[in-house]
């Protein structure tokens, strides 16, 4: 759940991305693609403020900290491209800036494969986009559902409250 506390006057707006939609939209050769990948995630990979991704600030920490082994740190996790809902039993696309390539493959292997489904995660037709006021209030199913906070407003103030349910196992 997602509560707007303070809201810019313009601006502001989530995007939420219905994952059902996204993989019934798939051929049927790219859903027999999308099923055998599984996803190589370190938390998220999109930019602060500060320009560093999550994997970058962590490096930065590391260092700092002088941690002996940083393997003794599990930042990755590799999760199935393609989800079953467990309670609709609908498959959904599970991709996100939190993905760094897919499992068994290199970067540059698996970079056009991420763009094509991440393209395919942005259609409009898809999509959902709330306009935040003071007291809105959202929920959503993390399960086939994808969210995208849209920072257009560099001078204002923004506080939200949020909850997370903790979930299934992906299958």
């Amino acid at each position: 759940m997602l509560y707007a506390k303070e809201v810019p006057s313009a601006g502001g707006d989530t995007l939420f991305t219905n994952q059902y939609l996204v993989y019934e939209g798939l051929s049927d050769k790219m859903k027999d693609i999308a099923s055998q990948l599984r996803t190589v995630c370190v938390g998220d990979n999109f930019k602060q403020a500060n320009g560093l991704s999550r994997k970058e600030r962590y490096d930065r920490q590391m260092s700092e900290m002088k941690v002996k082994d940083p393997g003794d740190v599990q930042t990755t996790s590799i999760h199935p491209l393609v989800r079953t809902h467990p309670e609709t039993g609908r498959k959904a696309l599970y991709i996100g800036g939190h993905v760094q390539q897919f499992d068994g493959m290199t970067d540059e292997e698996s970079q056009p494969l991420m763009d094509f489904f991440m393209k395919q995660s942005i259609r409009p037709e898809y999509t959902c986009r709330v306009r935040w006021q003071t007291g809105t209030l959202t929920f959503w199913d993390n399960r086939c559902t994808q969210h995208f906070a849209v920072n257009d407003y560099p001078a204002e103030t923004r506080i939200m409250h949020r909850i997370t349910v903790r979930g299934d196992q992906p299958f």
